[in-house]
């Protein structure tokens, strides 16, 4: 068999990827009134259909779920019609979408709950670090309530609720959040879950909403149109865990038996462990997993590249680049020079350092499709 390329077709489930090339869900905060997607949005994304697969910005499964200005939900009729919008331009395109699907758990705030409530948690345990992003600024992290035995299965309904909207509104799949310090995460990992009952202690116990979410949501779209993104080392939102590989090895594990359609790995950067983040084997993590396995953190062509041939993943997500090179398979094809991101335009604002970022030169984009394939 020979060894792929960023340019090999795949399969994640039931979707065939024309290329390796993952866009990596990032969060914009471009969302209109009431967290509905925009028309603007289905532009962002149709520009990048080239990518072997979409996956979207996170997207609360809840009002409860949210924290962030500007984000979209997925919990109203008209969120689900502002998606619609945004996967038939995308499927226009000849591109493959999935939702990612969140909820934040502790590190939102009272402003965003419909009650003014606290937020909720594994564990009455406040992020020791950082601040939250509120309509009006920012402040500090409050301490969150700790959900009570009862109210966990309503959580599992939120994201079943969540899937089965995404499938209303057109996507090809979900992907559930599970990474960087959001609420499954903070179930997961020791440092922010300190139950005592049958969620909480060991690691078979912290993970059971992890996989009770992933077999519910599995059961709603069809496990092959189901991801799942982990952050083994991170520690964004203030997340440790004693023993992460053993923890995360024993979650892929456990999720084999659903044959999901892929398991997406964030890994840690020299610069993230700088900052504290773990170092965590990706090997190690991909040998547990049975499924396409797409690992992402500031690659390159050249390091995704490597990646594949080490068979360290099946696919490459790319956050940062596709958000200044919409057409980067191709440019990645042609080995093509990449626009600088303007980081003063990752967060809200309009179409400037959105949808204004200039594609490849006449000539290079009639000889390569935004896929990086060759026109027919």
């Amino acid at each position: 068999m020979s060894t792929p390329t960023l340019f090999s077709p795949v399969r994640f489930g039931a979707v065939e990827a024309p290329n390796r090339i993952v866009m990596a869900p990032m969060t914009r905060m471009r969302a209109g009134p009431g967290r509905v997607p925009t028309p603007l949005m289905a532009d962002y994304y149709a520009q990048r259909a080239g990518a072997g697969l979409i996956v979207t910005e996170a997207t609360a499964v809840s009002q409860q779920g949210t924290g962030c200005p500007d984000t979209p939900g997925i919990y109203t009729d008209e969120q689900v019609a502002g998606w619609r919008v945004v996967t038939d331009a995308v499927h226009h395109a000849r591109g493959r979408i999935f939702l990612q699907l969140w909820h934040m758990g502790r590190v939102s705030h009272p402003s965003f709950q419909s009650d003014g409530g606290l937020p909720v948690a594994p564990s009455a345990i406040a992020p020791q670090s950082g601040q939250v992003l509120t309509d009006t600024g920012m402040q500090p992290y409050v301490t969150p309530r700790a959900l009570e035995r009862d109210e966990l299965a309503g959580i599992v309904m939120q994201f079943v609720n969540a899937a089965q909207r995404a499938m209303m509104a057109g996507f090809d799949g979900v992907e559930i959040h599970n990474a960087n310090g959001y609420l499954l995460d903070q179930f997961l990992r020791d440092g922010s879950n300190h139950r005592t009952d049958d969620y909480g202690g060991s690691v078979r116990n912290r993970a059971r909403l992890t996989l009770e979410v992933t077999e519910a949501v599995s059961r709603v779209c069809g496990a092959d149109r189901v991801g799942i993104r982990f952050s083994p080392g991170g520690t964004f939102n203030d997340m440790r865990d004693q023993a992460p590989l053993a923890t995360f090895r024993y979650a892929l594990q456990e999720l084999n038996r659903l044959h999901l359609a892929y398991a997406h790995v964030i890994t840690s950067t020299p610069d993230d462990l700088r900052h504290g983040a773990v170092a965590v084997s990706l090997m190690a993590l991909r040998h547990e997993f049975q499924g396409p396995f797409v690992v992402a953190n500031g690659f390159t062509r050249a390091t995704a590249t490597q990646a594949l041939v080490e068979n360290v993943a099946d696919a490459v997500a790319f956050g940062r680049l596709f958000i200044a090179n919409p057409d980067l398979p191709g440019r990645f094809r042609v080995k093509g020079p990449l626009n600088t991101p303007d980081e003063g335009t990752f967060y809200g604002g309009n179409a400037i350092g959105y949808t204004d970022y200039p594609a490849l030169g006449t000539e290079l984009a009639h000889a390569f499709g935004p896929d990086g394939s060759r026109p027919s």
